[in-house]
């Protein structure tokens, strides 16, 4: 994060006060981090980040009346009020096999939390879905689509359009793309393949925009599902 800029913006979007009070607390001791909106529902959270912008969202999975899935997508959708390039959404959540953030990471979200991770990997996870770069973070986002990867293979129309993007990239790029595939960070790429960082992060902005990929949990999803990674 640039020093002239301002803490990261958080939004908690969760129907327990009471883990919203713990995960305020955490977020705010920290320098860099701030909590700006708090709803307890999805219907709650479109209302609370169409009046305050925030820079990432930790939104619980499993809520009444308008779930995490369906604010995902409204937030992150093409008649979203939030700009998807901008917001990045962290799906929280109690099971660690949860079919639900399977479908809110299509829906958009960038991640994959459990509500009981360590302080440290919430912390990391906010800033590392900021920064969009890094790698797909927590271990349970990998094991999650390890688990759904039979679902992610279902032939659909959108994998149809996912198989011919990727047959676009070229040899070096499909090289990359595996390797991040498999969780690899750009400074693991860069040593794997023998480049430099700038040139793997070149790399990487060109396959996520000939994949239509928001980020890099998104192109690990279309690898699943396009057969290029398996459990």
């Amino acid at each position: 994060m640039p020093e002239d800029a301002g803490p990261i913006r958080v939004a908690l979007v969760d129907d327990q006060q009471l883990v919203r009070g713990g995960f305020k607390m955490l977020i705010n001791s920290q320098p860099d981090l701030e909590v700006v909106a708090e709803a307890g529902n999805g219907r709650e959270a479109l209302q609370a980040l169409a009046a305050m912008p925030a820079d990432v969202v930790l939104m619980d999975v499993r809520m009444p009346g308008m779930d995490g899935i369906e604010a995902t997508t409204r937030l992150l959708g093409e008649d979203g009020a939030a700009d998807p390039d901008r917001l990045k959404v962290v799906v929280l959540t109690t099971f660690d096999l949860d079919e639900y953030a399977l479908s809110a990471i299509r829906a958009g979200a960038s991640g994959f939390l459990l509500k009981d991770a360590p302080p440290e990997e919430l912390l990391e996870a906010i800033r590392t879905v900021h920064r969009g770069d890094a790698v797909i973070a927590p271990s349970t986002t990998r094991r999650l689509l390890d688990h759904v990867a039979p679902l992610l293979r279902e032939p659909s129309a959108e994998a149809s359009g996912n198989a011919a993007r990727v047959q676009s990239l070229t040899p070096r790029e499909r090289e990359v793309f595996t390797l991040i595939a498999r969780g690899l960070s750009n400074p693991e790429i860069a040593a794997e393949l023998f480049l430099s960082e700038a040139t793997v992060k070149t790399h990487v902005g060109h396959i996520l925009a000939k994949l239509e990929a928001r980020d890099r949990v998104q192109a690990v999803v279309i690898a699943y599902e396009t057969g290029i990674v398996a459990p």
